[in-house]
């Protein structure tokens, strides 16, 4: 057995589900904060066989997709650009975002009570 934690976009996170329901699995569904921009994401907890991991997987990338968004940076004396999504207003940046990050462990016992 192993766990996927797939961490998405709050924006591509109804489709993923969507997707993962209609494979025919079942996820847990957690509010969660990235530390880069302190931007809003959905981590889903997905348990499968382990013939199932890249079924579930190529579901998660089909449904989550990379988008440019303008943020707020600070460039410090040195060029270094810091505080990324902060409040205070500075130079605008291009970022990427979006996509998913995906870890698969394994699972020594599960069980559902």
């Amino acid at each position: 057995m192993k766990l996927i934690y797939a961490i998405v976009n709050n924006d591509d996170a109804r489709a993923v589900l969507s997707g993962i329901t209609k494979g025919g699995f079942q996820a847990t569904k957690l509010s969660s904060t990235g530390g880069f921009l302190m931007a809003g994401n959905t981590t889903f907890l997905i348990c499968s066989e382990n013939e199932r991991v890249d079924e579930i997987i190529d579901i998660i990338k089909t449904h989550s997709h990379k988008r440019k968004q303008v943020v707020s940076a600070h460039v410090d004396s040195y060029g270094a650009i810091s505080n990324l999504g902060g409040v205070s207003a500075g130079v605008p940046v291009e970022v990427f975002v979006g996509g998913a990050t995906i870890f698969v462990t394994d699972i020594e016992r599960f069980e559902k009570v």
